[in-house]
């Protein structure tokens, strides 16, 4: 492969493809990452070939080999990474009959998260280094290019298609990074996949997985979560042209109604009063904490928890948005229903126990800080509806136990280092206003601590962790903690 040209070039190629085919899968991490051969040069240098066969079995070889978890660190991070994300690039730049076979490769490549903003990042250059945005050679610029100039409705399966098609299926991994999603966002591909959306010809509930328009809604998902991109999105007319998916349910619309909450669509836009977007987003948080998928829709691992997070904090948003201007809480309502409720409490209390090293019974699912984070902005806004007082109003010592354990646990998370200034302050407000409701029975908040304790207690945690008042330590001199305690008007527990 490195030192002929022509057909015997092809021919060993062709061999090497053969050792990883579907019938070799075994050969593949050997071929790769057992230290004894370097297939990846080689390859590398074939997708240069100006001769077909060769450029075309040496896509093929790397597909195969770009499927094993180990083999796409190396390919994308080791030492030939270069060569082989710069080999995949150009065959796509030259608009090659192969384009979409190295679309699919970088796509492989791409779902080892670690690997995705060097994989974006790539830009060639013989001097200094060059940002991908100023590089009309980068993969950014590339991919922008292949989208932006594919006919308005490229012919189903002709090569053009597949490419255009594959490589939104690679920069819906690529955007999953706030950084790439940065750069992408300052590029005419947030146009073109609104577009691709726009001229679907077949109805959402037909789309196949894996298909133009379902790669190009993931893209509006995963572009529509950050704050640079999502502003590409919105001037790209994105929110006119999914909201129509919200009514069609299962995966497409579960993905547009999370878009639709980043993008600042109005409450009433949401379909049924909001109940199916509030029903599947927390059904979706329910399922990456319990590390499961939907049958027939999405397998687990797919959503991110801060994803659907934020969605469920950006729907009580815009749910109390609309309350405070028709005044009530009939939409928060919609949102704070007491299983959510508690899963949110769940959310923030582990990542509370998680941050205090002498915490035993920790959660078996340790959620980021931004999951926390989005947790807290969702309980702060669903709050009118979650303190709503009981009818005929009546105290209730449950409901006090309540107010005082999750404020308790809203002012400990806003005490962790690390915790953003915004979440502190959210944090505290909510705190503030749940312990102002004692004294009255609060029948949502107490149904959410209750099934936020029934889920530590299946967890194994402290029932005590977030309780201020837990009485004084004595043994036979006294109480422990302030020693003696001798004043007449003392306060003394004996526990």
């Amino acid at each position: 492969m490195l030192n002929s040209k022509g057909e015997k070039s092809a021919a060993a190629t062709k061999r090497v493809y053969e050792l990883c085919d579907v019938g070799h899968k075994q050969n593949r991490v050997p071929m790769v990452c057992s230290g004894k051969y370097d297939v990846l040069t080689p390859l590398a240098q074939c997708l240069t070939q100006e001769s077909g066969d060769g450029r075309h079995l040496a896509c093929l070889a790397l597909n195969n080999l770009s499927i094993p978890t180990e083999n796409k660190r190396v390919m994308a991070l080791g030492p030939a990474s270069k060569d082989v994300i710069g080999g995949l690039c150009k065959v796509i730049a030259e608009d090659k009959q192969e384009s979409y076979l190295c679309c699919i490769c970088l796509m492989n490549l791409s779902f080892l998260e670690a690997s995705i903003t060097t994989i974006l990042q790539h830009s060639p250059s013989m001097e200094k280094e060059i940002s991908p945005l100023d590089n009309p050679s980068s993969l950014l610029r590339v991919l922008e290019k292949l989208l932006t100039n594919s006919p308005a409705a490229p012919k189903a399966s002709s090569g053009k298609s597949e490419g255009v098609r594959w490589a939104c299926g690679l920069i819906k991994n690529l955007a999953k990074s706030e950084e790439n999603a940065a750069l992408i966002g300052q590029t005419e591909i947030p146009k073109c996949v609104v577009e691709n959306i726009r001229a679907a010809s077949a109805p959402p509930s037909r789309w196949t997985s894996n298909s133009l328009e379902d790669f190009s809604l993931f893209v509006i998902l995963n572009l529509a979560q950050w704050p640079q991109s999502r502003e590409a999105l919105i001037n790209a007319g994105a929110v006119d042209v999914i909201t129509p998916i919200m009514a069609e349910g299962d995966l497409q619309g579960l993905k547009a109604t999370m878009a639709c909450a980043f993008l600042d669509a109005p409450w009433a836009a949401f379909p049924d009063g909001g109940n199916p977007a509030a029903k599947s987003v927390s059904e979706l948080m329910t399922n990456i904490v319990e590390k499961k998928g939907k049958d027939g829709q999405y397998a687990y691992g797919v959503f991110k928890l801060y994803t659907a997070t934020k969605a469920y904090a950006d729907l009580s948003k815009a749910a109390g948005k609309a309350d405070s201007e028709m005044g009530g809480e009939a939409n928060t309502k919609v949102l704070a229903v007491p299983s959510a409720v508690a899963l949110n409490f769940q959310i923030v209390s582990d990542l509370v126990l998680s941050a205090m090293d002498d915490t035993e019974g920790g959660s078996k699912y340790v959620p980021d800080a931004m999951s926390a984070e989005h947790a807290v902005g969702a309980i702060e806004a669903m709050l009118p509806a979650i303190l709503q007082a009981g009818d005929p109003p009546r105290k209730s010592a449950q409901s006090d136990k309540a107010c005082g354990e999750v404020s308790q646990m809203l002012l400990t998370y806003a005490d962790i280092s690390g915790t953003s200034p915004e979440a502190k302050a959210s944090a505290r407000a909510a705190a503030g206003q749940i312990s102002g409701g004692a004294g009255s029975a609060r029948p949502i908040l107490e149904i959410s601590h209750d099934l936020w304790t029934q889920y530590r207690k299946r967890e194994g945690q402290p029932l005590d962790q977030f309780i201020s008042e837990k009485g004084v330590e004595v043994d036979e001199s006294g109480p422990l903690d302030f020693l003696p305690c001798a004043n007449a008007d003392s306060s003394c527990v004996i526990a």
